[in-house]
């Protein structure tokens, strides 16, 4: 499966992606959210919420050290090192921008949503009532909201965009850069699953989101002729 993604044709992306969107909807509808949540959980809360490796390590930790990862990548745009050196600037930039770019749009609906964390949850000690996702869109589940996608499982996802910068020029580290953002990504959705800070949904599609942005912006950044810039910054021929 790895080494055919190494290939994928427009046509393969789209089935891929929308094999990945259905099987998501249908996760939504099986009801596994509420039962993983109750592996961690009990009516008196998650015994894990404040857990020392959780939150200084796995969250704030993984944090900083993501942000610093996209910080290298900026730079690295202008000034670039090591194996930067054999990426094109288009393609330096995009890897840049893709992070930033997937970060921001799974930040922005998570300020829109309405979806409340699992430790919100009556069955957990909370008040708001558990609700799937889609079902209330425009209708408050009894909680405070703002827990959906998942925003701290993007410090590994924003990453996705690597795989669609480096496929062309190293389809091998491509894919190695893409097991490696899905690892980090599901690791940590599943450090905050843990804690009730979200439902497995939450994490599976802030995955999906980070991909299609990331997608989307290689097909735009295609379009365009950046032998010009390239050539100005002494990397054309």
């Amino acid at each position: 499966m790895l080494r055919l993604m190494q290939k994928f044709s427009t046509k393969d992306m789209a089935l891929f992606t929308a094999t990945l969107a259905l099987l998501l909807f249908f996760w939504d509808l099986s009801g596994l959210d509420l039962a993983m949540a109750q592996w961690f959980g009990t009516p008196a809360g998650f015994a894990l919420q404040d857990n020392w490796l959780l939150t200084v390590v796995l969250h704030d930790g993984a944090r900083r050290l993501a942000w610093a990862l996209a910080l290298l990548l900026c730079v690295g745009v202008w000034c670039p090192v090591g194996w930067l050196q054999r990426l094109g600037f288009h393609r330096r930039l995009q890897l840049a921008l893709t992070t930033l770019v997937a970060v921001t749009v799974v930040s922005s609906l998570k300020s829109i949503s309405m979806t409340s964390c699992p430790w919100s949850l009556a069955e957990f000690g909370g008040v708001a009532h558990y609700m799937p996702h889609w079902s209330h869109l425009f209708e408050t589940d009894g909680g405070n909201g703002g827990c959906f996608p998942a925003g701290h499982a993007s410090s590994g996802f924003a990453f996705l965009g690597g795989y669609f910068a480096l496929r062309r020029d190293m389809p091998a580290l491509a894919v190695k850069w893409l097991v490696a953002s899905v690892v980090a990504g599901l690791a940590l959705g599943m450090a905050q699953q843990m804690r009730g800070a979200h439902f497995m949904s939450h994490t599976l599609w802030t995955g999906l989101i980070c991909w299609v942005t990331a997608w989307a912006i290689d097909a735009w950044m295609s379009r365009f002729n950046f032998t010009g810039i390239t050539a100005d910054l002494g990397e054309g021929a």
